[in-house]
């Protein structure tokens, strides 16, 4: 290990790879609060966050496991599944009187299509506003499912059910 009068250690959670302080800093000092979008292997999690002196506050949060409810029969970690999240976040975040919010996506890759940017989609489209690029989202066609019933047969027809369930989503929180 370095030493000397001159070594710097790096923050704990910059050395594991967890949090990006640049970028942090740009998103916290903004005046809207974040909608933070966190995929794991099973869920899609959106939240909205605000910085405060004692830490982060969650405001309002929607899991992919929630879309069950609605009837979702395919997997909650799919890109329907962020699409449909996305949707749900949003119509709650009307409901508690949020109207705005700025992307956050951590140390997810942003590339064109991915999840995280469906979950952007879907709560656009839900008619929170977020500060975005078109060119970023995916394709209709991408977030209704098509892809996954064009391969898999067992999906059944994942694309109306993706649509019953916005709607369901939709009439819910209206």
């Amino acid at each position: 290990m370095a030493t000397g009068s001159r070594y710097f250690v790096s923050f704990r959670r910059r050395r594991e790879g967890k949090t990006d302080y640049y970028q942090r800093t740009k998103l916290v000092v903004a005046d809207a609060p974040r909608m933070v979008v966190r995929k794991t292997n099973r869920h899609i999690i959106v939240q909205l966050v605000t910085a405060e002196m004692d830490g982060d506050r969650t405001l309002v949060a929607a899991n992919s496991a929630e879309l069950e409810k609605y009837g979702y029969k395919g997997s909650p970690s799919s890109t329907p599944a962020a699409y449909l999240t996305g949707i749900l976040f949003a119509a709650k975040a009307k409901k508690a009187q949020h109207e705005r919010a700025i992307l956050d996506i951590g140390l997810n890759r942003a590339t064109p299509g991915a999840r995280v940017f469906a979950a952007l989609k879907g709560a656009v489209e839900a008619g929170l506003a977020i500060p975005h690029g078109e060119e970023i989202l995916p394709s209709d066609e991408r977030v209704k499912g098509v892809h996954i019933a064009a391969y898999n047969k067992n999906a059944g027809d994942i694309v109306k059910n993706v649509e019953q369930v916005a709607d369901a989503i939709k009439k819910e929180m209206a």
